[in-house]
């Protein structure tokens, strides 16, 4: 049996993994600040399923120690500070999380086993002002917010320790990817959650930034299954994960809305205060290595990841009105 460590398990990536590493027979480990937090943020389904243990992100004595008593074949890292509106947000502790802790990571496996496969969790955000479009694992590096550059150098950490310690360690830069799971902060299910809420008559009105915006969104299940095929390669290496299509904030309200019944053009109004400024370029990746390394595509289209979200969303809220 292989046994992963995932870190941010009760988050919508860690718990989608952990999903699908149980269906393949794997023991699954959660690796986490608070296990009995951790345990009532985990979807139902895994509560009894997989083990929680202690872990601190800046304690690497801690990691080793836990890496030697368990010997993961595998970790995926999963824990950092939200890449939504608080990007800009204490940047001493995201570079501590998103960034320096990895080195501590990537220490403890080459102190306790030098086998274990190791997948970070990176971002588009590396790319920050992208030059070119579509963005690929050899586009320039641009990070503007302290989230992109600790993500940066996690990334060059992981590279630094695959060239000089031969660890088999990968980054998967991940473009926007979203899920029921997702957290209300990001405008993908604030726009499905207040659709529904307008849809029950518990609001009224919607207010957004550029509608016009437009970004690559996935499925978080399609992205995470990039990840574990990852680490199942001969080599490791670092890859792109994105859909490669663009849609547009206002087509993301058509979606959700027109899931309920309704024209978003009566609920959604612009707020020329919450403008982000114009990319240079357009904010897309192409996953072509991915597929033709990996065999990776992914599954679920942008609509039905928008009715999907819609879906869940009517189902709790109408249970808990």
């Amino acid at each position: 049996m292989k046994t992963t460590l995932i870190t941010g398990i009760a988050g919508q990536d860690g718990s989608y993994l952990a999903e699908q590493l149980l269906v393949k027979g794997y023991r699954v480990i959660g690796a986490v600040r608070d296990p009995k937090a951790a345990k009532e943020r985990l979807p139902e389904g895994l509560k009894n399923s997989v083990e929680l243990l202690t872990w601190d992100m800046l304690d690497q004595r801690r990691m080793t120690e836990v890496l030697e008593e368990y010997r993961p074949t595998e970790i995926y890292n999963f824990a950092a500070y939200s890449s939504g509106a608080g990007m800009f947000d204490d940047p001493v502790g995201i570079g501590e999380i998103n960034g320096l802790a990895v080195a501590r990571i990537l220490e403890a496996i080459r102190a306790a086993d030098t086998n274990i496969h190791f997948c970070q969790a990176s971002s588009r955000e590396i790319f920050g002002e992208a030059v070119e479009s579509p963005q690929t694992e050899a586009t320039m590096t641009n990070p503007r917010s302290p989230y992109g550059a600790a993500k940066l150098y996690a990334d060059a950490m992981v590279r630094i320790y695959r060239q000089r310690y031969d660890l088999f360690a990968c980054s998967a830069i991940l473009f926007n990817h979203e899920s029921p799971r997702r957290s209300l902060e990001f405008v993908t299910r604030k726009i499905t959650h207040e659709a529904v809420k307008i849809k029950l008559g518990l609001a009224n009105d919607l207010y957004l930034g550029n509608l016009d915006a437009q970004r690559d969104w996935g499925f978080a299940g399609d992205y995470v299954r990039a990840m574990w095929l990852m680490l199942q390669q001969e080599r490791a290496d670092d890859y792109v994960v994105a859909t490669g299509k663009a849609h547009s904030v206002r087509e993301l309200c058509e979606l959700a809305f027109g899931r309920l019944g309704l024209d978003y053009r009566d609920y959604v109004c612009e707020d020329a205060s919450s403008f982000r400024p114009v990319e240079p370029a357009l904010l897309v990746g192409s996953s072509a290595k991915a597929n033709s390394e990996l065999g990776w595509t992914p599954e679920v289209g942008f609509k039905e990841l928008v009715h999907m979200m819609v879906d869940a969303d009517l189902k709790h809220l109408s249970e808990n009105i």
